[in-house]
């Protein structure tokens, strides 16, 4: 996905309990000064820096959750859909349930909309449910019931945009394609001191740029390969870089961070005037 061609087309998730507000890609791209200077934001050393300080900290310190000890793509992509505007705690039990219920994507695609929304009960929000099967009978009938590795394929899946194909390619493939939820947003906003305020397509547009930049090309290197480096970046939102009280003294990064360097931790990610 090329630098620039990113806008504001968000996928509402949960923040630093579950994944956040999304913006897709669109069509909107920068201007040709903008590209540039994107396609220069970060040094090669930087880059190595981040990869070698998050990656280490990801290892020792993630979060022991169920669907990380997995790479079946058919398990992360429920565990993505049910984490949309839905706490990690609650999610665990239900995800447990709907894959004893439902262990393949072919099972899925059998259910009825009765069976489906019964095991989906309790986590709202039911278009999600309804997409997933959707979807899941287009993989029974267009990729053997698997989910696809290719990003224009998994993008065309109904329910599928850019953060969730983005998310089950890297973690369950380990293709490099980056993924930006709000955790994301929160942390490029202060590492970066990106004055852009939340919502907009400036940010947005800056956000998946550098996630672009820095998703690791493979499963090698400190980064521990595209899905760690995006689980990481999460992480770190949801747990260290919160939007409330942020743990900068144990943050992996800080000395790489511009807000805590200037002092604006607390100010960013900006707010749009009036809200």
């Amino acid at each position: 996905m090329p630098a620039g061609f990113y806008g504001p087309t968000p996928q509402t998730g949960s923040g630093a309990v579950g994944r956040g507000v999304r913006y897709a890609p669109t069509s909107v791209s920068m201007s040709a000064r903008d590209s540039r200077q994107e396609e220069r934001a970060l040094s090669r050393d930087l880059v190595g820096d981040l990869h070698a300080a998050l990656g280490a900290w990801y290892a020792a310190n993630r979060r022991d959750l169920p669907w990380r000890r997995t790479r079946d793509p058919y398990a992360v992509w429920i565990s993505e859909a049910m984490l949309q505007q839905t706490r990690v705690e609650t999610v665990i039990p239900y995800w447990e349930r709907f894959l004893a219920r439902f262990p393949t994507s072919e099972d899925l695609a059998a259910a009825s909309e009765d069976e489906l929304l019964t095991a989906w009960s309790g986590l709202g929000y039911y278009s999600r449910a309804r997409a997933l099967r959707a979807a899941a009978i287009e993989l029974a009938e267009r990729f053997d019931g698997r989910f696809p590795d290719l990003l224009e394929d998994a993008l065309s899946l109904p329910g599928v945009g850019p953060y969730t194909a983005g998310a089950v390619l890297s973690i369950a493939y380990d293709q490099p394609c980056p993924v930006v939820d709000g955790n994301v947003f929160r942390v490029f906003a202060r590492l970066f001191r990106l004055e852009d305020p939340l919502g907009s397509g400036a940010l947005s547009r800056r956000a998946w740029s550098l996630a672009q930049e820095l998703v690791p090309d493979g499963p090698s290197g400190p980064a521990g390969g595209p899905g760690a480096w995006n689980q990481a970046l999460m992480e770190l939102g949801a747990t260290v870089c919160t939007p409330r009280e942020p743990r900068c003294l144990v943050c992996p990064v800080r000395t790489h961070c511009a807000a805590a360097r200037e002092g604006v931790v607390a100010e960013l990610p900006r707010r749009r005037a009036g809200r």
